[in-house]
């Protein structure tokens, strides 16, 4: 079989199915933000039970990701694309048909085994077919709907929740799922599998056990940094990651996941650059429609239509990174859409509850202008950098650590949000002077945070030399 790139002309069926499921997948894990208040009264439930109706999802994906680069290796990519593309789908009817909040807990986890994999099957397909020239113009097409879902995904959410109900959220990627499904069968090339690479047992069985328990340590930390649930996923976690570390470095077996990569500097730079973006983006995605909903009075569907500008300034400036990467490379672009984020957030710090929404507007363009050039830029650099054979692997590590920060960042702002709201008001502030003040210090977080990761991009070299396709 062919493993050599196509042209970009006959790139167009694979791309537009790809974007299809990686968009559908991205999507859901951020619409049920918005649905939390229905499904409390649905289930006559509590915020602590329903929640897990988003950390269960994270915690299935978190598991499953480390996996998805052996089993695309062994199984084949177009394969275990199909394959995910059932599970997901099948889920999603489970979820829709839930009479109880535990069917829809453990619903959801059978969804995120199933998504989980789809992202970084579908970045390293679409960077193995890619030619060179062109891998940072195709990598930042296909790369669209892991920016532009998440912002999409609470205006979908919200106009369910509104004006139908909530099960529609699940019953939406029947059609979408089937689509893309056909889709995968008639167009997706069968890419070479190793059917001969023996499985890494000890690495099968750490490092699922070590992101997902990370992701629930730190997601409960969001609601408290001091309990045995935060302390107790949070340390089986390091541990299992120190024992997973331990053991890849030395398995004579190809490993589940490429760490001798990060023997690179330039990669490590890379990857750290690219878990503060995580943290930024998924920061952002979730300050700012609390912040309207809580200080503003405004509705599920109004939050949620606001981070429309967001997704269309990335939808319009990701093709445009794309390009300029191909030419540039990846340390101006990340300079630039990094300084762009740090201005939006600036102008965060000066939004009140007595002003008009559409003082939003500048921000949430900056934002999408910042991530827009941004992202996928790091993204296709960390694919580019390493052995072309170790593509999947490397996506597969890639994404793993993606759910931890993005577990993170939530959990952080979560907390300081509550934290400095409960300061301030014992220092006789109302509470909701209080609470935008929180907001706003915890914007300067975010700033901060960028401003680190701009000053990682700097170190980076601007074009990188392609390593040969074996």
């Amino acid at each position: 079989m062919d493993t050599s790139p196509v042209p970009p002309n006959r790139l167009f069926g694979p791309l537009f199915t790809v974007i299809i499921g990686v968009f559908m997948v991205v999507l859901d894990s951020t619409a049920m933000n918005v649905a939390i208040s229905a499904l409390i009264d649905a289930f006559s439930s509590d915020i602590p039970t329903v929640q897990w109706t988003i950390t269960a999802y994270m915690l299935a994906q978190a598991t499953v990701i480390p996996l998805a680069g052996w089993l695309s290796d062994r199984f084949g990519a177009k394969r275990m694309f199909m394959m995910s593309l059932v599970l997901f789908v099948l889920a999603s009817v489970l979820c829709a048909l839930s009479t109880t909040v535990v069917w829809l807990i453990c619903t959801r986890i059978i969804q995120g085994l199933g998504g989980g994999m789809l992202t970084p099957i579908s970045m390293a397909m679409i960077y193995r077919l890619s030619p060179p020239e062109k891998v940072g113009q195709i990598m930042g097409i296909v790369g669209l709907p892991i920016l532009i879902a998440p912002a999409v995904g609470p205006i979908v959410a919200g106009y369910f929740v509104d004006e139908c109900s909530w099960h529609w959220i699940f019953l939406l990627n029947i059609p979408v799922g089937i689509l893309a499904f056909v889709l995968a069968w008639r167009i997706l090339p069968t890419l070479p599998q190793k059917a001969t690479e023996p499985l890494d047992r000890f690495g099968i069985m750490l490092a699922p056990l070590a992101f997902a328990a990370l992701v629930f340590g730190i997601s409960e930390g969001g609601i408290d940094w001091t309990s045995v649930a935060t302390i107790g996923g949070i340390a089986i976690g390091i541990c299992a990651l120190i024992a997973f570390i331990w053991v890849e470095l030395r398995v004579k077996t190809p490993p589940l996941l490429e760490l001798r990569v990060f023997r690179s500097p330039q990669f490590s730079r890379a990857v750290c650059t690219q878990w503060f973006m995580q943290f930024v983006m998924f920061g952002v995605i979730f300050l700012i429609p609390y912040f309207m909903q809580r200080a503003m009075g405004s509705t599920a569907l109004e939050a949620g239509l606001w981070t429309l500008p967001q997704a269309l300034a990335a939808a319009v400036c990701m093709p445009i990174g794309g390009r300029l990467y191909d030419k540039i490379g990846v340390r101006p672009l990340i300079v630039l859409g990094l300084s762009a984020v740090c201005i939006g957030v600036v102008a965060l710090t000066r939004i009140t509850p007595t002003d008009d929404v559409t003082a939003f507007l500048f921000p949430r363009i900056m934002f999408g202008i910042g991530m827009g050039l941004s992202f996928i830029s790091i993204n296709t650099y960390l694919m580019q950098s390493c052995p072309h054979h170790l593509v999947s692997r490397v996506t597969s590590l890639t994404g793993a650590m993606q759910q931890v920060f993005s577990s993170l960042s939530i959990a952080v702002v979560s907390t300081m949000i509550t934290h400095i709201t409960a300061n301030n008001t014992a220092l006789g502030l109302l509470p909701q002077s209080a609470f935008v003040n929180a907001f706003h210090a915890t914007y300067w977080l975010i700033f901060w945070v960028a401003a680190a990761g701009i000053a990682l991009g700097l170190t980076l070299p601007r074009i990188v030399r392609t390593p040969p396709r074996a």
